[in-house]
């Protein structure tokens, strides 16, 4: 297993003296930062050496044999932390682009998947996703919708029906709505009511205050735009919005083509900040 140093510190020169601020941090502050990426940019060797949290992409897209799930738990240490991207037959109906990259077969009627719709085909994806987290040991799920999938009352009994179903499992429901609709007092009050943390790209929007931490996911600038790399000025502008949600931990996830190197930058960044880093 890697030490600590190793995993997490960064020195900083000063006086020709090394100080490892991160881990004294760790021991003044109670809020934490975790930060990491949307996927393995790097081996997961070399990614399990420098961070401690990452979010699973390809259970998104089909969800991996138990087997790959178990040796990816084997392989991490012990207090590495595995969220998991719900599979897309709970968000995303089929005509959706991104079921070109599912082999297999679907149970059910295929038009019943996706959009939060309460439909067996649904809680049937939700059921493979529990799965999936129970192998990796993970209790957060990142749902993240279809950009196109529009807050209106014809879907409301759907979303709270399903939604109040998948709280049943006792897993901490992370919600990614990204039609600009979803930003009302009616979701509000479902997302508090079900203890669902709101996640948001912090460059884009702003947060409704649910849940009991803070889930930023990054991508890109201008859009999203996966080939933008974050500058030190959007890290200081970054570092201020946490500021806000100093009260609460906040995971910040990288998901753009430079996702390694601006997780690692912006965690040399928070340093000098009043913050504990993970």
């Amino acid at each position: 297993m890697v030490s600590e140093n190793n995993r997490i510190s960064y020195p900083i020169y000063k006086e020709k003296k090394i100080f490892f601020i991160e881990n004294i941090l760790n021991y003044i502050f109670d809020d934490m930062i975790y930060i990491g990426c949307c996927g393995f940019p790097v081996s997961r060797k070399k990614y399990f050496d420098r961070f401690y949290v990452v979010e699973v992409q390809q259970t998104f897209y089909q969800i991996p044999r138990e087997r790959t799930l178990g040796k990816w738990r084997e392989e991490a240490p012990t207090e590495f932390e595995f969220i998991v991207k719900a599979w897309q037959g709970i968000t995303h109906p089929i005509a959706s682009p991104t079921w070109r990259r599912f082999k297999g077969t679907l149970t059910g009627n295929i038009k019943n998947y996706g959009e939060l719709k309460y439909t067996d085909e649904v809680l049937y994806a939700w059921k493979k996703t529990v799965k999936a987290m129970d192998i990796l040991r993970s209790d957060k799920v990142l749902i993240q919708l279809a950009p196109r999938l529009k807050w209106s009352n014809e879907i409301k009994e759907d979303v709270i029906s399903t939604l109040t179903e998948f709280s049943k499992a006792g897993k901490q429901i992370i919600l990614e709505p990204r039609h600009i609709s979803w930003w009302n007092k009616d979701t509000e009050k479902i997302f508090r009511e079900l203890d669902i943390v709101h996640c948001i790209d912090p460059f884009k929007h702003e947060k409704m205050n649910t849940g009991r931490f803070c889930y930023f996911r990054l991508h890109g600038k201008n859009g999203y735009n996966y080939s933008y790399k974050y500058t030190e000025k959007d890290f200081r502008r970054l570092s201020s919005k946490l500021t806000k949600n100093f009260n609460e931990d906040c995971y910040v996830m990288f998901n753009n083509k430079y996702m390694y190197e601006d997780a690692l930058g912006f965690k040399k960044n928070l340093l000098d900040k009043k913050f504990k880093i993970r």
